[in-house]
């Protein structure tokens, strides 16, 4: 399966006073991970807003392992966990510079039309990109990994 890695300087703003990464700050860096994987696979969501669509978070999930702190750089790693008709599940590790996780996570997705927010299937607006994850989820399938 295909697999992004973005690498992540800590800086100290988004550390909290016990001197450990903020929780909330891994959600921003979960999004940088989805933005890069996306850009990976040749799309961006700029365009994609451009074109008059959004892609919203619809639920997340984080299991936090081991803190990470200032000075440290992480590792975000993303791939497409499951792709189904108008829901999309991003998968992510984000692993010390060792290797070891710091947290994993989930994330789901759906695409919608900016003016109304209703959904629509990328299917149908992005017959390419729907390609891409459809490749991408028969390769999680098949246990295939880059």
């Amino acid at each position: 399966m295909y697999i992004s890695e973005k690498e992540i300087e800590i800086r100290y703003a988004e550390t909290d006073q016990m001197g450990v990464v903020y929780h909330a700050n891994y959600i921003i860096w979960l999004e940088i991970g989805r933005t890069k994987l996306i850009e990976d696979l040749g799309f961006t969501y700029a365009g994609m807003e451009k074109d008059g669509y959004l892609s919203p978070v619809t639920d997340i999930s984080i299991q936090y392992k081991a803190a990470l702190r200032y000075g440290q750089k992480a590792v975000v790693r993303t791939w497409v966990e499951e792709h189904g008709r108008l829901r999309t599940k991003y998968g992510y590790e984000i692993l010390h510079e060792d290797g070891t996780i710091a947290a994993t996570a989930i994330s789901e997705h759906v695409v919608v039309k900016k003016d109304n927010f209703r959904p629509v299937s990328i299917k149908k607006i992005y017959p390419e990109w729907h390609a891409k994850y459809e490749e991408i989820k028969k390769q999680v399938a098949d246990g295939v990994r880059n």
